[in-house]
């Protein structure tokens, strides 16, 4: 066995969620239950994940980027009592469920766990009064962690380099708003989507990040055409560095065909008993409107690419996450191994995912890395677990390069998010993007009244910016939601605009501020 590194693996997760909060409304909605589901199955889980590892002496090192917008609604109270709300619903529901499937031990035993395991997630939310960035800041004090940024409300930021404030104003509050939450600076931001454009690297400089990602073309197609490809980072111009995401691991993990969340003794994830129990049963719990809707309670196994499904078992699932880690760690190893012997240097192997996908889409992917985490450290010697900028400082050079626009997106540029199905909403965020740089330059000097509505006009525009709107209009799924967030901050921002000058509608003003509230400490020089 060497023992000396030849790769640094980059383990690297993008945690994201729109901002979603509607407080008041006798119709809930049900969008708030992404949050709530990501905090179920994703944020909890991997918490677990850091404190086995911890408490196993198992030194480790996880890069993660938690968005504005989701760092806001972890500590947004309105919203922990809503996850409460939805944990004891869910308390309830296992609890009934330990008693119907009495007729069927294995249903029965499922369902135990459910029980058992919703109770434990509710231990484990409360130890902060429900401020769960509290309980990652342990592991990022630590040093396990590394915590990153993004825009302020994960915008697409290729289609706005034509105007400068929306650069300023979403890399600002993207920065601030993780600074006031976390308590320090960041090093790294996660561009939105990956999506890189050229006039980025001054703005990135100016607010001080030292790094952020890209989809492999982004760097393969560089020029000059980097010595090592993605298996090194490189600068982009003023002390920026871009790292590249490593196709071979990534499509072991992503890919629909082959890879790993696929595995036939997984969890089931669209086999759901709000789905399969009949509606008379299954209708108390999920407060929905007549909407079926996942519960978290699911009983089968992927089985097989048809619709028969058989019971889940857990420990085939934790012997196919093991077998998976096995085979993880032993294609890094020979792939670190192979780019060490051409390129005298070690490999640094970026493998960067959506948080998600780990829990919610494959509910053993917490699993997976705490077992892959454990063997990297138990196993081997020939890769270690880095941060981005530790796998940098370890390289003898780096190139530097000029990078053209990219995205993660599916063809690898910006078509996700400008089609047919939401190209008409870039008009309007350009057009109201102008108007509030001018605006800002006209009455940012204003009476307070008049600076308050400016700060309220910036919020409603940044989270109008959102790529989330554009990305659900293409997907299908949720449109309306979508399209009406779209209208809200576009109707909101024209009335709260002619507030600038005439009659101030209080009542919209301090309602459109209880509703969207993010950004608390949004300046109006932001968008000047």
């Amino acid at each position: 066995m060497n023992h000396f590194v030849k790769g640094h693996l980059v383990f690297v997760l993008h945690a994201h969620l729109p901002f979603v909060r509607h407080p008041g409304y006798t119709t809930p909605f049900i969008e708030e239950n992404w949050l709530n589901e990501a905090i179920l199955e994703t944020y909890i889980p991997l918490l677990r994940v850091f404190r086995n590892l911890k408490k196993e002496s198992v030194p480790f090192r996880i890069t993660m980027s938690f968005t504005p917008t989701l760092s806001l609604m972890l500590t947004d109270h309105y919203l922990q009592n809503g996850f409460r709300k939805y944990l004891k619903n869910l308390i309830t529901l296992a609890k009934h469920e330990t008693k119907r499937t009495t007729y069927d031990p294995h249903l029965n035993y499922l369902s135990k766990r459910y029980l058992e395991h919703f109770l434990d997630t509710e231990s484990i939310f409360e130890e902060e009064g429900g401020d769960l960035t509290k309980l990652f800041l342990l592991f990022v004090e630590s040093g396990e962690l590394e915590v990153m940024t993004s825009p302020a409300t994960h915008a697409f930021l290729p289609f706005y380099d034509s105007e400068p404030s929306i650069f300023r104003s979403q890399l600002k509050n993207g920065r601030r708003t993780f600074r006031r939450i976390w308590g320090r600076d960041p090093k790294g931001i996660w561009l939105s989507e990956c999506g890189y454009t050229q006039k980025l690297e001054e703005e990135l400089d100016r607010e001080g990040f030292r790094y952020f990602f890209v989809d492999t073309h982004g760097i393969t197609h560089a020029n000059p055409r980097p010595k090592f490809g993605v298996y090194a980072p490189v600068e982009v111009g003023h002390g920026v560095f871009a790292f590249g995401r490593d196709p071979e691991s990534s499509k072991q993990v992503w890919s629909s065909i082959d890879g790993y969340p696929g595995d036939f003794r997984y969890r089931e994830y669209y086999r759901d008993i709000g789905h399969d129990l009949p509606w008379e049963e299954i209708s108390p719990y999920l407060h929905s409107n007549g909407v079926r809707i996942n519960t978290s309670i699911k009983y089968f196994r992927i089985t097989g690419k048809t619709s028969d499904k058989g019971y889940y078992h857990p420990d085939w699932a934790m012997e196919a996450a093991g077998n998976h880690a096995e085979d993880f760690l032993r294609n890094r190893i020979y792939q670190a191994e192979r780019l060490y012997a051409a390129n005298k240097q070690p490999a640094v192997i970026v493998s960067p995912y959506d948080a998600e996908l780990y829990g919610h889409w494959w509910y053993e992917g917490p699993q997976f890395i705490e077992f892959l985490f454990k063997k990297i450290h138990f196993n081997q010697n020939t890769i270690k677990l880095s941060h981005p900028m530790e796998a940098a400082r370890s390289l003898p050079r780096i190139q530097s390069v000029e990078m053209k626009m990219s995205s993660w997106g599916e063809n690898g540029y910006g078509e996700v998010w400008l089609n047919p199905t939401n190209d008409w909403i870039y008009p309007l965020i350009h057009s109201l993007s102008i108007r509030m740089h001018q605006r800002a330059h006209e009455f940012g000097s204003g009476t307070e009244l008049q600076k308050r509505i400016l700060k309220q006009m910036g919020r409603e525009l940044l989270l109008l910016q959102s790529s989330d709107w554009a990305f659900i209009m293409k997907t299908g799924t949720m449109v309306d939601y979508a399209v009406r967030r779209t209208n809200v901050h576009t109707n909101l921002f024209l009335a709260l605009e002619e507030m600038l000058t005439g009659a101030v509608e209080e009542d919209v003003l301090l309602a459109a501020e209880t509703e969207n509230n993010a950004f608390p400490d949004i300046r109006i020089e932001d968008f000047q």
